[in-house]
């Protein structure tokens, strides 16, 4: 039988990187890589690999499945991230669309980019080994178990890195981001592992930027807004939906409906324009993804981390509203540049 995969432990969001010093029994530091978090199970006949939500990810890695079912050592419950990496040797980097992608209802599709877009295994942390329950131990304790058991394991699995020194961990902050990390996580030593619980730290790169409100989707209760699309314009002046803004109380998605009247593109006959918009792999077919469009007259302020090709990897946070702001100063010229960095060399 395989293991029961539990909930994965959590992290809380700091804005600077934590003094070890503070915690009882100081902190370690280790990369935050950017995937699917996955609990993978390995009883020595069977594979699962769990998911963070409520959706199994064992059927759309197959690659990854036979690697732990030929590669690790002895039954184990591991917990780490599912990345997929691109570009050539020396210049890769982790590719988010790449990586969302492999979320496909057909079988074939899952299996050739299975062999165009391979996926590896970042651990970095486990919870069982053989019939030992490790949960209970503190992370110090676990780690030396990680690295004894999956040290010499060779790609697509790999352990991810770590160290107790905070300048170490504030240039990973800076400098990994080159290779489509998302910041840097703080783990206490001393801690055991804690399912669904925020025991860990999470330290990501805080940015603003002036975008463009060019549409909202209805929230799922059916009334008010639920997300707020915004835009950039690029540099032949054509505005790009760039992301979404959401988690509005209940009060403020209604008075946004109000608030947004003003700006909504309507036909002759007075009807709402409607968009329809990306999907997430993960919505089933029938999940609406339309959107009411908005005259791109409104300016607000968002917090974000990185980019993403031409759009924000995640889903930004309202700062403020910019009335004071031309939407068509709001361009991609304002967001900062990042460094390359080879994703290789985040896991020498």
């Amino acid at each position: 039988m395989p293991y029961d995969i539990p909930a994965p432990m959590l992290a809380k969001s700091v804005p600077d990187v934590p003094d070890p010093a503070k915690t009882p029994g100081g902190l370690s530091f280790e990369p935050k890589w950017d995937g699917f978090r996955g609990l993978v199970s390995w009883d020595g006949e069977n594979v699962e690999i769990g998911s963070r939500g409520a959706k199994p990810l064992t059927r759309y890695f197959p690659e990854l499945v036979e690697a732990f079912s030929q590669l690790l050592p002895e039954p184990c419950l591991l917990d780490g991230e599912v990345v997929v990496p691109k570009g050539e040797p020396g210049a890769q980097r982790l590719d988010w669309e790449s990586l969302t992608q492999r979320i496909h209802p057909a079988a074939s599709r899952v299996n050739m980019l299975a062999e165009t877009t391979p996926a590896m295994f970042i651990a970095f942390d486990i919870l069982a080994l053989g019939e030992r329950d490790l949960q209970p131990e503190p992370f110090v304790a676990r780690r030396a178990q990680l690295v004894d058991l999956l040290g010499g394991v060779p790609h697509p699995i790999h352990v991810t890195r770590t160290t107790t020194d905070a300048d170490t961990a504030r240039r990973w902050l800076s400098e990994f981001e080159g290779a489509g990390l998302d910041g840097v996580i703080a783990k206490p030593l001393a801690q055991p592992y804690a399912p669904n619980k925020r025991t860990m730290f999470k330290i990501k790169h805080a940015r603003t930027a002036d975008v463009v409100a060019l549409g909202y989707r209805i929230h799922k209760s059916g009334a008010g807004v639920g997300s707020l699309l915004v835009g950039l314009y690029n540099d032949d002046g054509v505005l790009h939906n760039v992301g979404a803004v959401s988690a509005w109380t209940d009060k403020r998605r209604l008075e946004l409906v109000d608030e947004l009247a003003p700006l909504v593109q309507r036909d002759d006959d007075g009807a709402a324009l409607t968009g329809e918009g990306e999907k997430s792999r993960f919505q089933s077919g029938r999940a609406d993804s339309s959107f009411v469009k908005l005259r791109p007259e409104r300016v607000l302020e968002v917090r974000y981390d990185q980019l993403e090709g031409w759009r924000f990897r995640h889903t930004v946070q309202f700062e403020r509203w910019r009335p004071d702001r031309d939407p068509r100063s709001c361009t991609y010229e304002q967001l900062e540049s990042v460094s390359a960095y080879d994703v290789g060399a985040v896991l020498d």
